[in-house]
């Protein structure tokens, strides 16, 4: 090839040499010695870039079978991609539906629930307010709601704001479970004050304890200093400000076109589900975007934009985490919306995000000013787990994380218990039918009840009563579990398992009392 160039260029020599005038004794080399020299600098760089140009491409394949083999294994019906380097998109991708029913694809512009990857622009809008001196993170959140007057072991006790900014508040992290369904304008005020009915759950600043409603706390704080709802300051002080000009603040805020349809796992395979609307918990899992608008977002994380009104210093201290307290995992504190880690001597910020029917991750590596974006219509732990294997594969190396996925591996389990469950209720019914036919033809009769059999009904009934509380009234067992906050969290098995343990707890006890009220006929003795 160097030699191809140089016979290329060879006969332009002697015009060449006429122009730069070259001679033996002002020192210049021959023409032909340039041309060479020219031609092997040439194939190096073409060599150079093509090689570089075929790693880039093995990388993406890399990323692409990987996202692909992890949304069929994981069965998250759409996913949108991006990957943000030194303040340019350098690959985005959607994978999948948006629409399954619709076949319609994933694009840059279709719009998903982020979810708590949401707190990091209530934390920046904190920080806003503080930089043009309408509060101060270390002040009394009572400065600013004076009713919320909270207790530790019946304590009055002071919470400041940049205790509820690192989940160091003491609020609990079940309190999530007591966020009101509403849609009303007021619905952020009526999510925190649920919390009037709930003890802290340790002493404020003694240690982490992720409680999302902390962040629709401070999304009431802002209402309340800027005199506007949350959703209007955010979308004009901060999404604008960032040029996230697809993006919407609550699904109040959205038209439908360009949204994604949510789904959650039951029975090992997506399920479209249509959850109820959590107006008062928007500050802390409600903004909506799309891969578009994050991969701005990145790169204003990454001090990369010059995000039209948003300081970069204020971006930095968002990055800040607290260390007063001990790590909640290894080498990971909290920030501003974001978890700050440490990964062999490497600096990563990332979080999470999940909705009923959305999941999401962020993570950014700034020494390198790389960042991912991740969004899909499924509330799956896999998300996480992708982005995480994205950005080890971008960077060169395999995928370090292990998967794992608490949502699908419940699914499985319910769905096995269903199954089960549901033989045990065709059992049930063929022995009742059995007994039944055989009270029929007279070869089982009624009897009275002995103290044995009285004893066996009793204890029957309580079994079957214990069930029907459980059932009924699973808070009973755990502040987690209320019967609403399963059905719409839990995967889509969990209420057809309700209804099957319901419908087997019936026949069993059906069974039950045909057993203890009829007895096998006797056969007359022979005279």
């Amino acid at each position: 090839m160097v030699l191809s160039i140089y016979l290329l260029l060879s006969p332009y020599s002697s015009v060449i040499a006429k122009l730069n005038h070259p001679t033996k004794e002002n020192g210049y080399e021959s023409i032909e010695m340039w041309l060479l020299i020219t031609a092997v600098m040439i194939t190096i760089s073409g060599f150079t870039a093509n090689t570089a140009k075929a790693q880039s491409n093995e990388k993406i394949r890399k990323i692409e079978r990987f996202v692909e083999e992890q949304k069929n294994k994981s069965k998250i019906p759409g996913i949108a991609l991006v990957i943000v380097e030194r303040g340019k998109v350098v690959y985005q991708k959607g994978f999948g539906y948006a629409d399954v029913k619709k076949k319609s694809p994933v694009t840059a512009h279709t719009l998903f629930e982020i979810g708590s990857t949401t707190k990091a622009f209530t934390g920046l809008a904190i920080l806003q307010l503080e930089k043009e001196g309408l509060l101060k993170r270390s002040e009394d959140v009572r400065k600013y709601i004076p009713w919320l007057k909270l207790k530790y072991k019946g304590k009055q006790q002071k919470i400041t704001l940049n205790q509820l900014l690192h989940h160091t508040s003491g609020i609990a992290s079940s309190s999530i479970t007591q966020i009101p369904e509403s849609q009303a304008s007021n619905a952020l005020e009526l999510t925190v004050k649920t919390l009037l009915n709930q003890p802290l759950d340790r002493k404020p600043g003694s240690s982490f304890e992720y409680a999302t409603i902390n962040y629709d706390v401070l999304g009431r704080v802002i209402e309340v200093i800027t005199k506007q709802p949350y959703d209007v300051y955010v979308k004009r002080q901060v999404l604008e400000q960032a040029g996230m000009n697809e993006s919407k603040v609550g699904l109040h805020q959205h038209s439908l076109f360009e949204m994604a349809s949510g789904y959650k796992i039951g029975f090992m395979r997506a399920q479209a589900y249509t959850p109820p609307v959590y107006r008062g918990n928007v500050p802390a899992g409600y903004v909506i975007s799309n891969a578009t608008d994050l991969a701005k977002w990145l790169n204003l994380q990454l001090g990369r934009s010059s995000g039209h009104g948003i300081d970069k210093q204020i971006i930095q201290e968002s990055h800040i985490p607290d260390q007063t307290v001990k790590p909640f995992d290894k080498d990971t504190y909290y920030a501003g919306g974001w978890d700050v880690m440490r990964k062999k001597g490497e600096k990563y910020i990332a979080h999470s995000g999940n909705n009923p029917t959305f999941s999401s991750y962020l993570i950014i590596r700034p020494d390198d000013q790389l960042g991912v974006a991740i969004l899909s219509n499924m509330n799956s732990d896999s998300t996480s787990y992708i982005g995480k294997g994205v950005m080890d594969l971008w960077q060169g190396s395999n995928v370090t994380h292990h998967y794992s996925d608490s949502y699908q591996m419940l699914d499985q389990i319910v769905t096995f218990l269903t199954v089960a469950i549901g033989c045990f209720s065709m059992l049930f019914l063929l022995l009742s039918f059995k007994i039944m036919r055989k009270l029929v033809r007279k070869q089982r009769m009624g009897v009275t009840l002995s103290t044995k059999r009285l004893s066996l009904l009793i204890i029957h009934t309580l079994i079957v009563v214990a069930i029907f509380v459980m059932i009924l009234f699973p808070k009973l067992l755990s502040k987690w579990m209320s019967r609403d906050f399963i059905n719409v969290w839990g995967p889509t098995s969990i209420t057809v398992l309700f209804y099957s343990i319901t419908v087997a707890s019936i026949l069993y006890y059906g069974l039950g009392l045909l057993l203890i009220f009829t007895a096998k006929k006797k056969l007359d003795s022979a005279v």
